[in-house]
């Protein structure tokens, strides 16, 4: 259901959720202030309540609003790219209902760098909790027809037309005492982060306990080992050739599959979906071709991973994700 900027205001005040654009990905908001609302974000896309939700406030002034603490470097981080597809993750205040937090100390904010998204804000004068709109797990909606098909017609959705930067922002972690950790990568890079903050992030502490490891990383949203998947099976590929002889080898077995391949080059005998060899328009276009290929409903889909280097840790992070190795 397709609703104005207007009506989209009026049902965030009433306590409703709308789905809405970003330029990462459609999110599915809520008022960040009204647990009852935000309870609705976790029923609709059937989220656990321990996985934090990120809050988009309309500038940078609205950070202490929700966070105990603002050190330099943050300071400089939001400075550097909000709006934009970074999300910072500071102390909380003692009053941010633990709902948003998801049990954390900590909470998530970002600035988004969407026109209609900033408008909603500053229109409305909330802040909004907006984890991707649809099922927990599954593929991340870049378009409202994406929206459509994973949440269903009766959810409103404010049209913002497709998303530029197709995946979800970079998380990155700054401690009380400045120390910083990049938790989920995105498209502003580590090395975009290094030259603004001028120090390496924290490593995380050496121990055979796993558990002593997570209780000092905060959690973040989109790291469940399974995320980002489309509902056919996702088998990936390091290589080219690999992903052709599996196909060769499914379809003599009578199953049918198509692939999603990256860059020029030999091509197997099945429906294809060829994205360009630059990170940024792959990102841009991945969700969108993964939901093309799961409409198939082919048995399998098979996808060729991009090269392990930092222009593709983002692109290389949600395709490992959403599916496994062949």
């Amino acid at each position: 259901m397709r609703i104005s900027l207007e009506d989209a205001v009026a049902r965030l005040r009433n306590g409703e959720v709308v789905a809405i654009p970003t330029e990462t990905v459609y999110g599915l908001a809520a008022d960040a202030t009204n647990d009852v609302a935000l309870q609705k974000i976790f029923t609709t896309k059937q989220r656990p309540a321990d996985h934090p939700l990120i809050v988009h406030i309309s500038d940078i002034s609205h950070v202490t609003d929700w966070a105990a603490s603002f050190p330099e470097i943050a300071v400089k981080l939001a400075k550097a790219f909000w709006p934009g597809a970074l999300t910072l993750v500071l102390p909380a205040k003692s009053h941010v209902s633990k709902v948003v937090r998801g049990g954390e100390p900590t909470i998530a904010l970002r600035v988004p760098n969407h026109p209609v998204a900033l408008a909603l804000l500053k229109l409305s004068g909330l802040s909004v909790a907006a984890p991707s709109a649809n099922l927990f797990t599954q593929l991340s909606p870049t378009t409202v027809a994406h929206v459509e098909a994973g949440l269903g017609m009766a959810i409103p959705v404010l049209d913002g037309g497709a998303c530029q930067v197709g995946i979800e922002s970079s998380i990155v972690s700054v401690s009380a005492d400045g120390q910083w950790q990049l938790l989920r990568p995105g498209m502003i890079s580590e090395a975009d982060i290094l030259k603004v903050v001028g120090s390496k992030q924290q490593i995380k502490v050496e121990s055979e306990d796993e558990k002593t490891i997570q209780a000092q990383t905060p959690k973040a949203p989109g790291q469940h080992a399974l995320h980002y998947s489309p509902r056919t099976p996702l088998m990936l590929f390091n290589n080219r050739a690999n992903l052709i002889q599996e196909s060769e080898t499914l379809m003599q077995a009578g199953k049918t599959c198509a692939a999603l391949i990256i860059g020029e080059g030999n091509q197997p005998n099945c429906q294809v979906v060829q994205l360009t060899s630059q990170p940024n328009e792959v990102a841009e276009q991945l969700y969108g071709a993964l939901h093309g290929l799961d409409a198939l409903q082919v048995d399998c889909i098979l996808a060729e991973l991009p090269p392990n280097a930092p222009a593709w840790v983002a692109v290389l992070d949600r395709l490992s994700r959403a599916g496994y190795k062949g």
